[in-house]
């Protein structure tokens, strides 16, 4: 059974940095491959802004978290970080962790963002902040 756990999150003002964690148990080997963060507002729709493919060592990142966010994973812990520095009022949401690309990871690059491509996802952690 495939189990995501996120913590890490919380409140800081503008301007802090957060580093959020999940840890993945029971993932196949191919669904290391390609990992990502999602974070949701209320009222809006889930957003990817981070993603990671491991096989190549690439990473992607939504226009608004560029140069920003860090996403990076450790294989011997089975763990997904997303390091966040220059926090803003906008980055507010929960977060959440995504693996299991379905289908073919040819196109991984230009699909990170389709929520519907994940098989699994965690529960969420908040980020909250603050002006």
């Amino acid at each position: 059974q495939v189990q995501l756990v996120e913590s890490g999150g919380g409140s800081v003002q503008a301007g802090g940095s957060l580093r959020l964690s999940c840890a993945a148990r029971g993932l196949s080997y191919n669904s290391h491959w390609c990992m990502a963060w999602f974070r949701q507002a209320p009222g809006k729709e889930r957003e990817g802004v981070a993603a990671i493919y491991t096989r190549p060592g690439s990473t992607y990142y939504a226009d608004s978290v560029k140069g920003r966010f860090t996403i990076a994973l450790d294989k011997a812990r089975d763990t997904l970080y997303l390091q966040m520095n220059t926090l803003k009022p906008e980055d507010t949401a929960m977060y959440y962790c995504a693996a299991g690309w379905r289908g073919d990871s040819s196109d991984f690059a230009t699909r990170y963002q389709r929520a519907e491509r994940y098989a699994y996802w965690g529960q969420g952690t908040q980020v909250t902040v603050s002006s």
